[in-house]
């Protein structure tokens, strides 16, 4: 049975910020969504709400950074790139300042739609000279990520997940490396934030079917260890399946794949996540069962694969966590 954990990184957060005074919570006129509505609560003297006006917190970030704080920003990950991107660069990036992107309700986490869901972050962020990529998956990630990000020297885009989280490691996260969850000799599949859970739901049904699944866990996006991917590549028969809650230009599939042609590696590779489409508004679930990113994919990503069908039906695979569709928060809570 798993785990749950509400609200994770309203904790985490609080205990990592009381004990720095030179940490400085921001928020964009959505703190009780980012789950900081307790720390600005409990610790005024440390949090500073900017309002819906995105462009200007970027530039009055950086500029509390050159004056020595470390300022942790909280909106919606949609919000923080979209709208204020000539700041983002210009203030925080091009002088490589210590703030920390907190961005909540990645991918297709919101019902909210085109407007809420942000699914071409990684590839923006990848582009962007001297930025660190964090993504959580489980709530012991989230409740790491305040300290993960912190230890860089320099800005750190952070994909946070909320609400209910499922625990699924038992270590934090650490910043470079990539978690090695299984060690098989047949497929390999790499997964980050909730794709892992995805994944997971779908190894044991695969492993009934005959093969041998080795599967890693992205937290750490960029920097990438390349040569630790080449090595579990060369461990593996058929090739890979990369599975992210993400348009697949740009994203993990997109790393795996430059990995692969850079290295000379001939072998298939399979990318599942949104394919060039914006996600419309639903639950969860049924974004992730309509586009093609939940455990059910994956199996017919690795039968496309191998050549060969294995007959895994829903009903194989491990038990979904199914979340309720509407929420108790208010309005901004999408």
């Amino acid at each position: 049975m798993i785990e749950m954990v509400s609200r994770p990184y309203a904790t985490a957060f609080e205990n990592f910020a009381i004990t720095r005074p030179e940490v400085l919570c921001l928020s964009a006129d959505l703190t009780s969504s980012c789950e900081i509505d307790g720390f600005r609560d409990r610790h005024p003297e440390q949090f500073l709400s900017l309002g819906m006006a995105e462009q200007n917190m970027m530039s009055f970030a950086g500029g509390l950074a050159l004056a020595g704080y470390r300022p942790f920003i909280h909106t919606f990950g949609v919000f923080m790139y979209r709208r204020p991107y000539d700041q983002l660069i210009a203030s925080i990036a091009y002088p490589r300042r210590k703030v920390r992107l907190m961005g909540f309700l990645p991918g297709v986490t919101t019902p909210g739609g085109m407007t809420h869901q942000s699914i071409e972050d990684i590839s923006v962020m990848r582009s962007i000279p001297n930025m660190t990529i964090l993504e959580t998956g489980d709530a012991t990630e989230v409740e790491s990520i305040c300290e993960a990000a912190d230890s860089i020297d320099g800005p750190v885009w952070c994909r946070v997940l909320r609400g209910s989280v499922p625990r699924l490691f038992d270590t934090p996260i650490k910043v470079g490396e990539m978690r090695v969850l299984s060690e098989g000799t047949d497929i390999l599949i790499v997964t980050s934030g909730i794709s892992t859970e995805e994944a997971l739901r779908a190894r044991s049904a695969l492993s009934n079917a005959g093969l041998s699944i080795r599967h890693l866990h992205l937290h750490t996006i960029k920097p990438f260890n390349a040569q630790a991917l080449l090595d579990h590549l060369a461990s593996v028969r058929y090739g890979v399946v990369t599975l992210e809650n993400h348009v697949i230009t740009g994203g993990i599939g997109s790393l795996v794949a430059e990995t692969m042609a850079e290295a000379g590696v001939a072998k298939r590779l399979v990318r599942l996540g949104l394919k060039d489409t914006f996600a419309h508004g639903g639950s969860r679930s049924y974004l992730m069962r309509y586009y093609g990113l939940d455990a059910l994919a994956l199996v017919h990503g690795i039968e496309d694969l191998v050549g060969q069908r294995f007959n895994i039906s829903e009903q194989d695979l491990d038990e979904a966590r199914v979340e309720a569709v509407h929420s108790l928060l208010k309005a901004e809570g999408l």
